[in-house]
């Protein structure tokens, strides 16, 4: 009896699945009929990225090409110390400004908003430099680590300390040179102790002490450490 009835279970399972997948097949051709048009939109936008693809990538290529040739004509006067002209480009050369702000998407582009910063830096226009040291992408190296140290002597010199002292402290960590490093610490300790974070700036003094022991700054960092720690015991 058990062996005859097998078959008929099995059967039955079949038929509820095969039921079930019809119903489902069902509901996704009215999800279709109701949503056609959405769905022929969708189809249409996914064919147009993927025909557009070979399009975007020649044009970045075409762009990335322009701005290095840009930037290797201008790069000379930047050089020289010329950084009105630098700036904003000559009869043959388009300026800094012009690359950064209309090549931003390329690498030679995001090099020349550090360029454009740093002439404007130069030239004491901080609130314009600091515009474009933010605007800059910094990699993990020297260049990158200088934008974070020139933004934070802008803070610093608009008495925003903490603030000055953290991107001192971020320069440090965002190329860890042992040429560099520790003195990108020292002045984050020196911004942190005029802010009054004493705490903040006992750190950073005690990691150039022990992270890099030969360096310059840690010859004298001991006497820093004793005025702030002193500085911390009145305060408290």
């Amino acid at each position: 009896m058990t062996a005859l009835k097998t078959p008929e279970k099995t059967s039955r399972r079949q038929e509820l699945r095969q039921n079930k997948l019809v119903e489902l097949y069902g509901r996704l051709l009215l999800l279709y009929e109701d949503n056609r048009q959405l769905f022929y939109g969708l189809g249409v936008a996914l064919l147009v990225l993927i025909l557009a693809a070979p399009g975007y990538v020649y044009y970045q290529q075409q762009q990335e090409q322009q701005a290095n040739q840009m930037l290797g004509q201008i790069l000379p006067t930047y050089e020289q110390g010329n950084y009105e002209q630098a700036l904003n480009g000559t009869a043959q050369a388009a300026g800094l400004l012009t690359i950064a702000d209309d090549y931003s998407g390329t690498d030679a582009g995001n090099l020349a908003a550090f360029y454009a910063a740093s002439a404007l830096y130069e030239q004491e226009k901080y609130d314009r430099a600091l515009k474009y040291y933010q605007q800059f992408d910094k990699g993990n190296d020297f260049i990158g680590a200088s934008a974070y140290a020139a933004e934070a002597s802008i803070y610093e010199s608009r008495g925003e300390l903490e603030k000055a002292a953290s991107h001192y402290e971020r320069a440090a960590t965002q190329y860890e040179n042992k040429m560099t490093a520790p003195k990108y610490l020292l002045e984050a300790g020196q911004a942190y102790e005029d802010a009054g974070n004493y705490e903040s700036a006992e750190r950073v003094y005690q990691k150039i002490k022990d992270e890099y022991p030969d360096s310059e700054q840690a010859s004298e960092v001991e006497r820093y450490l004793a005025r702030v720690r002193a500085r911390q015991q009145s305060a408290s």
